[in-house]
């Protein structure tokens, strides 16, 4: 069995503003572009056998770049990304040789703080369950609204104990993943994430514990956050 990671990073994430950066992904965090940290997550983790970069065309060259630059081209290969990031997995997975039981992960290429011990946990929950994601337990209390004329109001309160916030990585066995791509496209299905094409396919879907860090950055602020937990897993080494 083998374990054969998605990063898809098409993506102009336009919310950051970042002048002279064309993308979030290469942003620098602790001097090191966030795509890199990511890829070097993954690049870490001992079973990890491909990694599959998903990017635009005109990006790709630059990333060759940096990947030679820290010694990874020989870890990474790298595919031509779509206009939706599920259109990114999907081109990816096709570009993948692997073998039905084999063990596919997809990550937010801008969750660059993923460590290895949850990415070897999901590995080992979809070898046991199937398929897996990374979540978050609920810390606030959830409301269910309805939208009105005049705004939303609350129609119930949900309980913690059944929310948690989807994290990545997600995945499954390869075959379950490229009939749930399959299906979704047939359908013309867009989902959010790996984990509502899988559940809409009827795989059952485990939860493993995320943490805090494995944020998606996303907006100004989430960079600087981002610094502080990377300086305070400098600090505990």
């Amino acid at each position: 069995m083998k374990v054969h990671v998605i990063l898809p990073a098409a993506g102009l994430g336009t919310r950051m503003a970042v002048p002279g950066v064309s993308a979030k992904q290469f942003l620098s965090l602790g001097g090191v572009p966030v795509l890199l940290r990511s890829v070097q997550a993954f690049a870490s983790v001992e079973r990890v056998s491909t990694i599959t970069l998903a990017l635009r065309s005109s990006e790709q060259d630059q990333v060759q770049a940096l990947l030679s630059e820290h010694g990874l081209a020989d870890r990474v290969r790298i595919t031509t990304g779509g206009e939706h990031r599920q259109d990114s997995v999907s081109n990816a997975l096709h570009s993948i040789t692997a073998e039905p039981d084999d063990v596919v992960l997809v990550h937010d290429a801008v969750r660059p703080l993923i460590d290895p011990g949850t990415i070897d946990r999901t590995i080992d929950a979809i070898v046991k369950q199937g398929a897996a994601i990374v979540g978050l337990p609920a810390v606030d209390t959830i409301k269910q609204v309805e939208r009105t004329a005049n705004g939303a109001i609350i129609t119930a309160t949900v309980p913690r104990e059944r929310i948690v916030q989807a994290q990545t990585p997600q995945g499954a066995r390869f075959a379950d993943l490229q009939r749930a791509f399959a299906e979704a496209e047939a359908d013309g299905f867009q989902g959010t994430d790996e984990s509502s094409l899988l559940e809409r396919a009827g795989l059952t879907v485990a939860v493993v514990p995320g943490s805090a860090a494995n944020f998606k950055i996303t907006q100004p602020g989430d960079l600087e956050l981002a610094e502080f937990y990377l300086r305070g897993r400098a600090t505990a080494a």
